[in-house]
């Protein structure tokens, strides 16, 4: 079943494909953004937003990510005050973002990771809540586990509200990873004991942020099926694919060699056991596998156990696109992710992609690379050899890739779709 897009986007915006009648996720997408006349013309958007998100304004992964979702409102004449743990970008004015960059709660970062993490959350909600309590905002925008707080004020002020899920359903999915649990000593549990355990992050928060919220924005089909099977109404899914800079990431020249790239952490969340065993089978001639990311301890038992001559450890980058751009094919069968931000920057770069539909809606099987089932280790090496052995396939999925991405996945894209969530915020509150 493909994601619906709701009646109330005006037509203009929709890009449909007209030869299929049962569409794949992400092939109904929105066109490129109108002007910004055209914008105004048609929706009903906030005067003042109030952004709030556990990460910094600029920079890389989810720092991107908040930097173009604040230039939606910036440049809509609409940003009110976006509170993040940093600023690390100059097109947005500092008087209109509140850093929490020098923050009290530093003074226990000795704490576990669990605590501390827990901790900032419940800080950057509690900032965020006395914002919006001045009343200053008709609309808040902030990230599941970060806002339950300021979401039971945004309802007592009747404040639209929106909240992204980076991943899916507190509860969805079969990998999932739980905040460490306390087991609490036999007898009386101490006061430093209880204090450090209401810093962590329980599933309850994530789950009753989910029901406070008016819109909930999904970056997936399998995100959002995780949310119907246990009752949220469609209209209150909002589909938000992710974007990517396709003037940084485009495609380079054709390596002499066949080189498949898995980029990412080196976790076995994300299948790097998996394309290790696959590659170990195959013993392909003139071929190579680069690994771009950070290796985990939990992957050196695998990369230790299937260790190949023609396997190379780059590590973690700060220019994957100078990787990408010099390879064959990218291979990422995550078993878990929300839209996996280099599955858009491996298909701007011009790669047929082996990943799984649990990665996101980037990849149409057949067109732009090759899905398989998480954790199928025998479908990962069938579709390297078929592309090692098919050049022409490479070529033509490759094409594919870099089209869609440069047609449906731009920043101008992502933006023009926000927009349309803020009015369909705003349409639902009325």
């Amino acid at each position: 079943m493909s994601f619906r897009l709701r009646l109330r986007t005006p037509l203009y915006m929709l890009h449909v494909r007209q030869n299929t009648s049962n569409p794949m996720p992400g092939e109904i997408l929105n066109a490129p953004a109108p002007p910004l006349s055209a914008v105004y013309a048609a929706r009903t958007l906030p005067r003042s937003l109030l952004y709030s998100i556990f990460a910094r304004i600029g920079g890389s992964g989810l720092d991107t990510d908040a930097f173009e979702t604040l230039r939606a409102s910036y440049r809509g004449g609409f940003l009110g005050k976006a509170i993040a743990y940093g600023n690390r970008q100059n097109e947005i004015p500092g008087s209109l973002i509140h850093s929490l960059r020098w923050h009290p709660v530093r003074l226990i970062s000795f704490l576990d990771r669990p605590y501390y993490y827990g901790a900032k959350k419940k800080y950057l909600d509690w900032i965020t809540s006395r914002h919006l309590a001045t009343g200053r905002y008709d609309m808040f925008h902030s990230w599941s586990g970060d806002c339950l707080r300021s979401l039971q004020i945004a309802k007592q002020r009747r404040i639209p509200s929106i909240v992204e899920v980076p991943t899916w359903h507190r509860d969805g999915g079969k990998q999932k990873f739980e905040q460490a649990k306390i087991a609490a000593p036999p007898g009386k549990i101490s006061g430093l004991r209880r204090w450090k355990a209401r810093l962590l992050l329980h599933r309850r928060r994530f789950v009753e942020e989910y029901k406070r919220a008016d819109l909930l924005l999904v970056l997936s089909e399998t995100a959002a099926e995780t949310f119907r099977i246990r009752g949220f109404p469609e209209e209150k899914l909002f589909y938000l694919p992710r974007g990517v800079d396709v003037e940084r990431f485009k495609p380079g020249p054709q390596p002499a060699k066949f080189r498949a790239v898995f980029a990412g952490a080196l976790i076995k969340r994300k299948g790097i056991q998996h394309v290790l065993e696959a590659w170990h089978r195959l013993k392909l001639p003139d071929a190579e596998l680069w690994l771009i990311g950070f290796v985990h301890d939990e992957a050196k038992p695998y990369l230790k156990e299937f260790w190949r001559d023609n396997i190379r450890v780059v590590g973690f980058v700060r220019d994957p696109e100078s990787y990408l751009n010099q390879a064959t094919v990218h291979v990422f069968p995550s078993q878990w992710e929300g839209s996996a931000k280099v599955t858009y920057e491996a298909a701007a770069c011009a790669l047929p992609q082996i990943t799984t539909r649990e990665a996101g809606d980037v990849v149409r099987d057949g067109i732009e690379g090759i899905i398989v089932k998480p954790g199928d280790v025998g479908a990962i090496a069938t579709a390297l050899e078929h592309l090692y052995r098919h050049p022409e396939i490479v070529q033509q999925m490759g094409s594919a890739a870099r089209r869609r991405m440069v047609e449906n996945f731009t920043w101008d894209h992502f933006r023009t779709r926000l927009l349309d969530a803020y009015a369909t915020a705003m349409q639902m509150a009325r």
